[in-house]
């Protein structure tokens, strides 16, 4: 295959920063050839490597272009696609997976406190549904015996949640107040998803709008949880908003380094916290609360000073509130949280115990520097130990090689070429994304190159959050200098993430970006000889 001369996409997605167009809801942008037709389409017997990691956005799209008998929009039979995925998105689906999950993380939170025959519930609504689950009990679907989860339906009636920044909130601080009125409910952990979901989103109104929302309903379900003397802790999982600006002023809609609250509610006398800590430290305090031993795997370490041990009254019912997204910055500048009105979290963290977690970076289990996302977190808040990311497994992998030799990419690979067909190489285009890495896909083309394949396709996928403004036509014109430089591949789509990385079964949107991949609909972009 010709390598890419020109960079005909990375200038077709900056001219549209012109227009108006945004790397999160960009329409997608097909390749096509001198007679207007789409270059790099799925096609019967190709192979398809989807290189994203984290998984839970990933789910649907797999399905649509492997389940047999999809029936969610219509698709073209007989695909039969040579799959692969960087890690399992989901069990049962049709693909090779390159880096398996180890066995469920055994002795976490949620299962420690169901061995004890206690009875707990999860709260959220439909965006945080996978993390409260999911990753909080240590990457196992199924609910532990005595575990309940309620997961109020998010809003189907805006495109972006910056036209309702409330979400669903008060349905969940409702539910949240009715499982504290209920004495037979011993642990309640409840996520308030809109600090996170909207501090994506590049309104900074909407995001005022959302914080103080998550105050008042904060205020709401802890007084509640004091009057019925449930001890309550309100933390959260990373921060976004509390860094709101770029060094150069520009806007900051992703993650950030920042360290979390840690807040402790109850009836507990003059008990002292230790001054800073991890997210694997709440699952040990919330244990010692309890009056639960702390499993031997469990390597965090309770928040409460060992001089304050012999103050505190158990309760067999405590409230985990995970503020989602709710970071500290000691900064006023560019720091919405504090720009905004909050006189119930400045209430509580001047009345009770108060501390800061870590949660980014190695004590979340990723690269040193790295900023903390909302798998990481609640991963970390459940199994109360550090648990190593996908990605800095798959980074230690490309290091030592072990990467070129995967099998699963290997066979794919072998299959396509066998039979003289393309290799499509599909996922996020970042440095800073949580759901993947660009540096996977140039090790993905490298390896290509290596396995003498001759047709090799780029679906790229953009997204805004953590990227500095524009930085998807950067991006992309990387990938068309890569595939210059090793004379093989060709960027043939390019597509924002609204469309193609979705969880909460929005199937108009992944049909737009089936259709781009399969049927090459999109808005052209002329392939130059």
């Amino acid at each position: 295959m010709s390598s890419n001369k020109h960079h005909e996409m990375s200038e077709k997605v900056r001219s549209g920063y012109k227009e108006g167009d945004e790397d999160e809801t960009l329409y997608p942008l097909v390749l096509v050839n001198g007679d207007s037709k789409p270059i790099g389409r799925f096609q019967r017997g190709d192979a398809v490597i989807f290189y994203n990691v984290r998984g839970e956005r990933e789910i649907e799209l797999t399905r649509s272009l492997t389940e047999k008998g999809f029936a969610e929009f219509p698709v073209e039979k007989g695909l039969d696609l040579h799959f692969a995925t960087m890690i399992e998105y989901q069990k049962g689906l049709n693909v090779r997976v390159a880096f398996p999950p180890d066995d469920v993380i055994e002795g976490t939170l949620s299962e420690t406190i169901a061995r004890h025959r206690l009875w707990q519930v999860k709260i959220t609504e439909a965006e945080k549904a996978v993390h409260v689950g999911y990753f909080m009990n240590g990457k196992r679907d199924e609910p532990f015996p005595g575990e309940e989860r309620i997961i109020i339906p998010s809003r189907k009636d805006v495109k972006l949640f910056d036209e309702a920044p409330e979400m669903s909130i008060e349905d969940v601080a409702a539910a949240t107040i009715k499982k504290i009125r209920d004495p037979d409910v011993h642990f309640i952990c409840t996520n308030f998803p809109n600090v996170d979901v909207v501090g994506h989103i590049e309104n900074e109104q909407a995001v005022v709008r959302a914080i103080e929302a998550v105050d008042y309903y904060t205020g709401r379900v802890i007084d509640e949880a004091v009057k019925n003397g449930v001890t309550a802790i309100i933390c959260a999982d990373h921060g976004t908003v509390e860094k709101w600006l770029f060094p150069d002023g520009a806007v900051n809609t992703g993650h950030t380094d920042s360290p979390v609250p840690f807040v402790l509610i109850g009836d507990h006398g003059d008990v002292k916290l230790r001054k800073s800590g991890e997210l694997t430290d709440i699952a040990p305090t919330i244990l010692q609360l309890m009056d639960i031993p702390k499993p031997e795997i469990m390597t965090g370490t309770s928040l409460i000073k060992k001089s304050s041990w012999h103050k505190i009254k158990q309760k067999k019912r405590v409230l985990l509130l995970i503020l989602d997204g709710w970071g500290v910055n000691g900064r006023d500048i560019g720091n919405l949280i504090a720009l905004s009105r909050t006189p119930n979290m400045d209430r509580l963290c001047d009345v009770y115990p108060y501390t800061t977690l870590e949660a980014s970076g190695e004590a979340v289990g990723l690269f040193p520097t790295t900023v903390g996302n909302s798998e990481a977190g609640h991963l970390h808040i459940g199994a109360g130990r550090k648990i190593f990311a996908d990605m800095v497994l798959i980074n230690h992998a490309i290091e030592d090689g072990y990467f070129f030799h995967n099998e699963a990419f290997s066979d794919v690979m072998k299959a396509a070429k066998k039979n003289r067909r393309s290799l499509h190489l599909m996922g996020i285009v970042s440095f800073f994304s949580s759901h993947g890495s660009i540096r996977t896909l140039f090790a993905l083309m490298e390896m290509a190159k290596r396995e003498d394949m001759e047709k090799v396709f780029i679906h790229a996928m953009l997204g805004r959050r953590g990227e500095m403004p524009e930085s998807g036509a950067n991006y992309i014109r990387k990938i068309e200098e890569k595939a210059a430089e090793l004379k093989l591949g060709k960027v043939a789509s390019v597509i924002g993430r609204y469309w193609s990385m979705d969880r909460e079964y929005n199937w108009d949107r992944i049909e737009k970006t089936y259709r781009m991949l399969v049927m090459g609909e999109g808005i052209p972009v002329p392939e130059r000889s």
